[in-house]
């Protein structure tokens, strides 16, 4: 079975604790990821960045 190369990482909100865990192609994209996701805890759509 071949490995796929794609690592897990936690999306931390810009507004709050609440976090998202997705994963990516450290190849294709080797800098930190930024999406605009909902956050349940203050109700809209914010920024979330990558966290260590």
């Amino acid at each position: 079975m071949a490995k796929s190369g794609r690592v897990q990482v936690k999306l931390r909100s810009t507004e709050s604790h609440h976090m998202y865990v997705t994963t990516k192609n450290p190849r294709s994209t080797p800098q930190r990821m930024e999406k605009r996701k909902y956050d349940p805890q203050v109700r809209r759509h914010v920024l979330y960045r990558e966290a260590k």
